[in-house]
């Protein structure tokens, strides 16, 4: 109520982007364009996990920290909109391949169990963490991606350079020499 209509205003902007949030990753979800190691990566945070970390301010209020300024919020809640629709990559996870050993499966399985019972024993604590912990991961998300882009294209350039080698090793021929006298093997000419 402190923002009047600057309060709904982010709150149909964060909706909004969501919107389009979705509908890029369905435009996009088969693009043959995108390269290899894309597919390990979002474009943009989640909307899921955009909602989440968009209620992070009620978390804290749950926690009993003090409540930031209205405008703190709004503008907190404009950031995870705009994350949402940005270009950044985000670590997506989709293309592990995990399989849990045989003897580790009682262990994995206690570990859900375990942290289940936390998140319903002290869900604003798990939210909030859990939130902030995403947010940080972030920068690293998009580290990663750059990282695989740097390799891809010194791998692609080194392939280009090598066609380029071979291209003119193959297209080279040498003048045919005039001279009789000349006694060294055709391929030296």
């Amino acid at each position: 109520h402190e923002l009047g209509n600057g309060g709904w205003i982010a709150a149909m902007v964060f909706a909004i982007s969501g919107g389009l949030r979705l509908a890029r990753f369905n435009a996009t979800i088969d693009d043959p364009n995108k390269p290899p190691y894309a597919a390990n990566y979002f474009t943009g945070v989640p909307a899921p996990a955009g909602a989440v970390t968009a209620l992070l301010p009620v978390y804290l209020a749950f926690l009993g920290v003090a409540q930031p300024p209205a405008t703190l919020t709004a503008a907190y809640t404009l950031l995870i909109a705009f994350l949402m629709v940005s270009r950044l990559p985000v670590f997506s996870g989709k293309t592990w391949r995990m399989r849990v050993p045989p003897e580790m499966v009682l262990p994995v399985f206690v570990s859900v169990i375990f942290f289940i019972a936390i998140l319903v024993s002290y869900p604003w604590y798990v939210l909030s963490i859990g939130s902030v912990l995403y947010l940080l991961s972030l920068p690293l998300g998009w580290k990663s991606y750059k990282e695989h882009e740097r390799a891809a294209a010194a791998v692609e350039g080194g392939m280009a350079s090598e066609s380029a080698i071979a291209e003119s090793t193959q297209t080279f021929t040498a003048p045919a020499s005039d001279n009789p006298s000349d006694d060294r093997p055709e391929r030296l000419h």
